[in-house]
């Protein structure tokens, strides 16, 4: 068979897809897509007594182990690469009940993630509304006079997951009190004062803080400040 590359040897059948036109050396039909050399010449995959098997092309790893572990024979398909000057591996032919039982577990295992995933999820929402609950309660003790669903709403927006926010730094979850007094701080200055203005209209950001600074200051005095004076009053 002359122009056809030897394909290397390797345990069990091993098939080609040939680069150029051939035809079965054993019944004469072609052109074949896929063949199997004996002997130095093509034989096409009924003459092999492999017509029987389906092609799985590369791609999927799991789907391809199972499926060979599923088959009692299988065969491995590799196509000469000129510019590399070897063959590579295009997939494996299975059989076809071998393939459906691999993809149910395939599929089993999907399935398995896929509720993984959800109960992942539950719990990252459950440990988040606790989070968010936990820093609010922070933002109350340290400003006491900060509205509750004010407190609230800075912690939930400061504690989104992957945010990359303060709240879900190393120091925001361990609720030091420098994160959380910069989280309502950054609030106060976005909510309370006319920065996001400023910053619209060319102010340069250092500028913008340092004009907006005293009104900063006046928002969390009063917030400290309050909740001196309920707690006087209800003493």
């Amino acid at each position: 068979m002359t122009g056809l590359p030897t394909p290397p040897a390797r345990g069990g059948p091993l098939v080609v897809q040939p680069l150029r036109s051939r035809h079965c050396a054993e019944c004469r039909g072609g052109p074949l897509p896929l063949l199997v050399v004996e002997d130095g010449a093509p034989r096409c995959l009924d003459c092999a007594d492999l017509g029987h098997l389906v092609f799985l092309p590369r791609g999927d790893t799991a789907l391809t182990r199972r499926s060979r572990e599923e088959s009692t024979l299988s065969a491995v398909v590799v196509r000469f690469n000129r510019r590399k000057g070897r063959y590579e591996r295009q997939g494996v032919l299975v059989e076809e009940a071998g393939l459906a039982r691999a993809e149910e577990r395939c599929l089993a295992d999907a399935e398995a993630r896929r509720r993984r995933r959800v109960r992942d999820a539950r719990r990252r929402e459950v440990e988040d509304v606790r989070f968010a609950e936990a820093f609010a309660a922070e933002i109350r003790r340290l400003f006491p006079g900060c509205p509750d669903e004010r407190a609230r709403t800075i912690a939930s927006h400061a504690s989104v997951r992957g945010s990359g926010r303060v709240g879900r730094s190393a120091a925001g979850r361990a609720l030091s009190e420098g994160a959380v007094v910069s989280t309502v701080v950054a609030s106060v200055r976005h909510v309370d004062t006319p920065y996001d203005t400023l910053l619209m209209s060319g102010v340069a950001r250092h500028e913008a803080r340092r004009r907006i600074a005293g009104r900063v200051e006046a928002v969390l005095r009063g917030w400290r400040n309050l909740g001196t004076v309920m707690r006087e009053e209800a003493g």
